[in-house]
């Protein structure tokens, strides 16, 4: 089985955490915004060689960080004053990943960042879970993150225009040091909320970005299977897997789902939402997917902590039991 899982969300690595892992037997990681200092407007080779090394003393492998901070490259996205000073720190940020031997870095291009409507609402066995309702936009998002204030506003033309600008700088950095890059898909993947537009909200959308990228070797995908589902269910989740997979175009994929599409949907439990997660991990190991799937997104199940350890450890149980049976019916295969 050439799969592998990993833990996502994680920002900080210490004791805890490492037997929380180690406990689910997993050893690799993805560290999303991992808590490094800032005040540069770039991190830190020193900083960024310590985070690797101390999940290695744990035993365990960062296998990507996926996001740098938002006031790392917010006016690169918008195309602000600061553009070319952002522009750059994150080649900065590239070079010291890549010498601190960190190989993938995952981003976003959302200037109006992730969305939810709401954080409570009950799903199987009264877990509460994110939902979104485009209706209910104007009454405010509800992601406590850093993000623009409501006075942005930008097309979608503007974003491509600021996103070719942003290749043009970091492709021939990652691909001279060797780090590749993860797109992540706008969520929730509507033409434009309160404003400001949104850009990755389709498979045609990556294959504009993949011609823009003019076929850099660098640039990837991070195939997050719930906003690609909230898309259009199961079609645009295998429509993802079949157009970006047998290049090696997806590096690695959020493993969770949503009931519901674009405007209005609601995250769930693997297997209750849109697509079968059967059908997904079979799709993507037939187009020679040999990356990782990780947790993402979970509702919070009663007596949880704030990061959701229970409703991880159900989605990476999930995970391991279905690439078991897989790997037994291939076994199965062979032996016949």
């Amino acid at each position: 089985m050439p799969l592998r899982i990993a833990v996502n969300q994680v920002q900080v690595v210490d004791e805890a955490l490492a037997h929380y892992a180690l406990s689910l037997g997993v050893t690799s990681l993805n560290m999303n915004t991992p808590t490094l200092p800032t005040e540069l407007g770039y991190w830190t080779y020193d900083d960024l060689l310590r985070l690797r090394e101390r999940c290695e003393e744990f035993g365990l492998t960062l296998e990507v960080i996926e996001n740098i901070p938002f006031d790392f490259y917010d006016q690169v996205m918008v195309g602000g004053p600061r553009r070319d000073e952002q522009l750059q720190n994150v080649v900065t940020t590239i070079r010291n990943m890549s010498r601190a031997g960190i190989p993938m870095l995952g981003f976003h291009f959302m200037p109006g960042f992730v969305w939810r409507t709401t954080w409570d609402h009950p799903t199987r066995g009264g877990a509460r879970a994110s939902a979104y309702d485009h209706a209910l936009a104007p009454l405010g998002n509800k992601v406590i993150w850093p993000q623009h204030d409501g006075s942005l506003r930008i097309t979608a033309d503007e974003l491509w225009e600021n996103y070719r600008v942003f290749l043009e700088a970091v492709l021939p950095v990652c691909e001279e040091v060797g780090l590749t890059l993860a797109q992540h898909p706008d969520d929730p993947p509507v033409e434009s909320i309160e404003g400001v537009d949104r850009i990755f909200i389709s498979p045609d959308a990556f294959s504009r970005a993949l011609e823009m990228a003019n076929g850099s070797p660098a640039w990837g995908i991070d195939l997050c299977l719930g906003t690609v589902s909230e898309m259009n269910g199961a079609q645009s989740v295998h429509e993802m897997i079949e157009r970006f997979g047998p290049d090696g175009r997806i590096r690695y994929v959020h493993f969770r789902d949503v009931q519901g599409t674009v405007p209005s949907f609601v995250e769930c439990f693997i297997g209750d939402g849109n697509y079968d997660p059967y059908d997904a991990v079979m799709h993507l190991l037939n187009v020679g997917f040999d990356g990782w799937l990780q947790d993402d997104h979970v509702p919070v199940m009663d007596d949880d902590t704030p990061w959701a350890h229970r409703g991880r450890a159900h989605a990476i149980g999930y995970m391991q039991g279905l690439l078991r049976a897989i790997e037994g019916q291939r076994r199965a295969a062979v032996a016949r």
